[in-house]
Order: C-alpha cells, then sequence, then structure tokens
C-alpha cells in the first residue's frame, strides 16, 4: 500500500452526483454510461467516495449489458475505505502521503494469503513466507512483487504480504503507476479486504464482498477500476 496519458473525462461533471434525478425527472443512468470511458471491457469497478478529503465511500461492480443500449448493470457493491490522507490526482500524487489514487485502472491479477474463492478465473497468486512488495524507489524492483526480497530493495521500504493477514487474505492488483513506475509516484496500490480503518492509499472492502468481486470477475471481459468522487470538479482519467 504502503503516469500517464489523458484519455477521457466523465461526461459531465454534474451528472456524477450518485442516486440524484436529472431535471426531466427520468432515473438517474448507471455511473458508468456517464463515462466517456471505461477501459474498453464489459466489466468495470467504480470506487466513489463523496469528496477528496474521504475515507470513505462505496464500490460497486458493473456488468455491460448485451442489448443494443449496451446498458450497465450493478452486479453489487459494497462501503469501502480509502487512504487516510483521502483521494488525489494519480497524476501528481506523491509516495508516503497515504492518499488513493483517482483515475482509470487495469487490474494485472489478484493475490492471496488464502486460497482463491471457488470459482475465480481471475491469475490468482498465492502469498507465500518470502513474499514482497517492493517500494524501495532506488531498486530495481520498485512496485513489484518479488520472491525473495532482492538485495537492494530494503526491508523497510518493502511490504512483507504475509504480515497483513487481515488485508490481504484476497486482493487484487490496481494498475497504478505499474507499466513504467515513477519513482515517487507510489507503488503497491491494492483493491483489498478491509482491516477495519483507512488504507495507506488502498481501496478497501469487506471480506466477503472481495470474495464476490473475485468470483465475479472474468478476464476476458477486460474489466478495469475506476476511483473517484461523486463531486462536480472529479475527473476520471486513464493512466
Amino acid at each position: 500500500m504502503r503516469p500517464g496519458v489523458l484519455v477521457a473525462v466523465l461526461v459531465s461533471a454534474s451528472l456524477l452526483t450518485l442516486g440524484a434525478a436529472p431535471a426531466g425527472g427520468s432515473p438517474p443512468r448507471p455511473l458508468p454510461a456517464r463515462m466517456a470511458d471505461t477501459g474498453g471491457g464489459t466489466q468495470l469497478i467504480t470506487a466513489v467516495a463523496p469528496d477528496t478529503g474521504s475515507t470513505t465511500g462505496t464500490v460497486t461492480w458493473w456488468d455491460r449489458g448485451d442489448g443494443r443500449d449496451g446498458g450497465w448493470v450493478a452486479a453489487g457493491s459494497a462501503p469501502a475505505r480509502f487512504g487516510s490522507g483521502g483521494l488525489t490526482d494519480g497524476a501528481t500524487r506523491v509516495q508516503g502521503t497515504n492518499t488513493t489514487p483517482t483515475g482509470l485502472y487495469d487490474l494485472p491479477y489478484a493475490f492471496g494469503i488464502e486460497a482463491a474463492p471457488r470459482g475465480t478465473a481471475y491469475r490468482y497468486r498465492p502469498v507465500h513466507a518470502d513474499s514482497w512488495w517492493c517500494q524501495d524507489n532506488a531498486s530495481r524492483s520498485y512496485n513489484r512483487w518479488t520472491e525473495p526480497r532482492p538485495a537492494d530493495c530494503r526491508a523497510a521500504e518493502a511490504e512483507h504480504l504475509v504480515t497483513y493477514a487481515t488485508q490481504y487474505a484476497h486482493a487484487l492488483v490496481v494498475g497504478f503507476n505499474y507499466d513504467r513506475p515513477v519513482r515517487g509516484r507510489g507503488a503497491g496500490i491494492f483493491l483489498h479486504v478491509d482491516g477495519r480503518g483507512a488504507t495507506a492509499g488502498c481501496v478497501s472492502v469487506p471480506k466477503e464482498a472481495m470474495r464476490r468481486i473475485l468470483r465475479w470477475a472474468e478476464p476476458g471481459e477486460r474489466p478495469h477500476i475506476a476511483i473517484g468522487t461523486a463531486g462536480g470538479a472529479t475527473a476520471v482519467t486513464r493512466y
């Protein structure tokens, strides 16, 4: 826990207030339908906080229908927690600020200390005693899983995954700063099990919700996660 090119923003900032009906009185369209970019797949996770200073919000996972309108349908939702420092733009995030990066990200793979829930199709990497996530800016393994921890990644600058028995019972890697890591931007951002408090920058949900998400996610549907706020000023940018 411990950039990219601008692709798209939400169609209209005023439409981001969830649950509010538009002026005409018709019901609001699902959040993914109001986004200009959802990653190109037919599954999407939205992690929405009331504002950038919030540490709580809602995670919803969506499927895109096969009909002509390609409508999005919520498959489930759960309460969420964010970084103790709130949310911040993923393009300018600074490591060590305990902020959750906003943006649209892919989900490279899942992992966990516990076995994958039955029915999980995602690549699921088991956590071992020598599994680490390197956050050392000086290491060649910056923002990568390593087994064992390499000599150039200081233990004080790495997460020993097996020690987070609650949080990393199950998790999905969020593709923030992952493909071409920028030193100092941040490392180890995950969607993981709630540890009953704000995170160091990740998004967390209750354990059963995390298990449901893993059973739901299909790699062939190219799921992404969009992290943002329900306020009118937030744009979700793909990185």
